[in-house]
């Protein structure tokens, strides 16, 4: 049941030592200070009495006053330190907890982030378990005053009956029950609705969001969509609103419990009174302790009712940290065999949840210094290909070997350092010019220089020239004083990024020119040919004046090789390759 609280604990202590031992200390002092300010309360009570009948001085009770007044206002300092150090940790929890999400996130493969699963856990851990850490400690803390408080309240309740005791403890119980189911039957329903929350969030980001305004203004999809933003929220709404009504009818009926044995202890303690049992002191006493006594009963099972749904939340946090990454094994940084080149030897793979594979029994060989073209209709494998190569993917069998080795024993890192890539659904960071040219090579991110060549080779030159401030023109419209560019722009940009890698050795562009004209596609083309010696370069592409240029065309027909050669040698086949050329061809006549 409390499986995370010694990981929530740690958690909280790692996070800051300083602060945790203040909140304990505090937590403490919280706790006992309510039942001496009630003790000092029953002493003023009784010197009054006594003063009054004996016409006695009023020093004595003035001292007490006094007492009770700095008891109350050390009170006042302890909750409001222990309320500062509260805010403090929580700000340097709540990053701690979304640091490790996104760092657990580094960790993990592609194939986790095109799971729906795994987007439900992630949500889930992103939604609710980074609050809970701190909520899990600090209902912890909280039991423990409330411990102190009841122990303290106990020892002078004593005095009066040791079944005043049973009665104040008997009191809470029913509310504690209550609140311990529920919190089962929301966290229930919190999981179930994992994916329904992110849909929301998804037409959130489609009403929302520069990139999607268009199409939504154009095609007048918004009230559609908006209308299926609300439908979600009203079966939402109805679970919650049926819980809310269950949790609190529940807690009204077993609260009206709670009030009946608080005020039979009312009773008990004013007939004492009245039969001369006690003073007038200390019924006062007893009254104040039933009271608090019964608050802190109330919030010690709460607490632990609280502990308890913490716990359920905490487990979609570490359910997603624990979630497995492929393991790492391999670490070599070089081949045996450096003129080998690029080899696929039988490679299948097929797609997690599917039954048809993507790919089947490819088989390439590409050397240094020469060219591969990929063409083939969409979802006939090439982008498939070119993420196995560089080992986002894993091959369902075969193999993959770089330089005579095994891409199982390379280590990842420096295996990718080996590409430049750019992919056709790049990626339009929402930075300046020069940081979206410099993401190609992480290591010279800040190399003002290698932009300015980067950019040259991918002709985004032209484009920066443009801009306000160059290189350092912020783009998108996230930002204030960002720019925005045309497809054609952003595709520059991208294409430079691949270029930034100067020892990258293998070139691959998938469809990374769509939105430039053909002329600049095959000036782009041109460079990654002139700067290619002893390289080897993959180029996927639909514009066949492009592809006729590579040394070798292949073919991909539903995830196999159907056809390979050279441009002159494909057309002679009078296949598909020759039929999409031709095709094409007659477009331009």
């Amino acid at each position: 049941m409390f499986r995370y609280g010694r990981k929530a604990m740690a958690l909280v202590w790692q996070t800051s030592r300083p602060l945790s031992v203040w909140l304990g200390l505090l937590t403490a002092a919280a706790g006992a200070l309510p039942a001496l300010v009630a003790w000092i309360g029953a002493r003023i009570v009784d010197a009054v009495v006594h003063a009054a009948a004996t016409h006695g001085a009023v020093g004595p009770v003035l001292e007490l006053v006094a007492y009770e007044g700095l008891a109350v206002a050390l009170l006042a300092l302890v909750m409001r330190a222990q309320s500062l150090c509260t805010t403090l940790l929580r700000e340097q929890l709540g990053f701690r907890v979304n640091a490790m999400i996104l760092d657990k996130a580094l960790t993990l493969d592609l194939e986790h982030f095109e799971d729906s699963e795994f987007y439900d856990r992630l949500t889930r851990a992103r939604r609710e378990a980074s609050q809970r850490p701190l909520s899990l400690v600090m209902r912890s803390f909280s039991l423990v005053q409330n411990i102190v408080s009841l122990v303290s309240y106990g020892v002078l309740l004593l005095g009066f009956s040791p079944w005043a005791v049973v009665l104040l403890i008997a009191a809470g119980l029913p509310g504690f029950v209550a609140e311990a189911r529920f919190s089962n039957d929301a966290f229930r329903l919190f999981r179930w609705r994992s994916a329904e929350r992110r849909m929301q969030l998804y037409l959130e980001t489609v009403l929302a969001r520069e990139d999607h305004a268009k199409e939504v203004k154009l095609f007048g999809l918004g009230e559609r969509l908006l209308q299926r933003y609300k439908d979600i929220h009203a079966r939402l709404f109805a679970q919650e609103r049926q819980l809310a009504i269950r949790r609190d009818s529940w807690g009204f009926g077993l609260g009206l419990v709670a009030t009946a044995a608080l005020y039979g202890g009312y009773c008990w303690v004013a007939i004492s009174a009245v039969q001369g049992n006690i003073s007038i002191g200390l019924m006062t006493m007893y009254l104040l302790l039933f009271r608090q006594g019964q608050s802190a009963v109330s919030a010690a099972l709460g607490a632990i009712s609280g502990l308890y749904e913490d716990n359920l939340y905490l487990s979609t946090l570490y359910e997603y940290l624990d979630t497995e990454a492929r393991p790492r094994t391999g670490t070599a940084t070089r081949g045996p065999d450096p003129t080998d080149g690029l080899r696929l030897d039988d490679v299948s793979f097929t797609y997690p949840g599917s039954q048809a594979p993507a790919l089947s029994h490819v088989n390439l060989h590409l050397k240094p210094g020469s060219s591969l073209a990929l063409v083939g209709a969409n979802g006939s494998g090439k982008t498939t290909l070119i993420k196995l190569i560089t080992r986002l993917y894993v091959p369902t069998s075969g193999r993959i070997l770089l330089d005579g080795l095994d891409l199982a024993q390379w280590d990842e890192a420096a295996l990718r350092r080996r590409f430049g890539v750019i992919f056709q659904d790049y990626v339009r960071y929402q930075l300046q010019v020069g940081e979206n040219i410099g993401a190609g090579d992480e290591p010279h991110f800040d190399d003002e220089a290698r932009w300015r060549e980067a950019a040259e080779l991918g002709q985004a030159d032209e484009v920066v020239a443009d801009l306000p401030q160059q290189y350092h023109t912020q783009l998108g419209k996230w930002f204030q004083g960002g720019r925005e560019l045309s497809g054609g722009q952003w595709q520059k940009v991208a294409v430079s990024r691949s270029f930034m890698r100067r020892d990258a050795d293998i070139r691959v562009l998938d469809e990374p020119t769509a939105a430039m004209d053909a002329e600049a596609e095959a000036a782009v083309f041109r460079h990654v040919r002139e700067t290619a010696a002893g390289r080897m370069v993959i180029l996927i592409s639909h514009r066949f004046s492009t592809v006729r240029m590579a040394d070798e065309i292949v073919v991909l027909d539903g995830g196999r090789v159907v056809e390979r050669g050279d441009h002159a040698a494909l057309m002679s086949q009078d296949g598909i390759y020759s039929r999409l050329f031709t095709l094409q061809a007659q477009g331009y006549r």
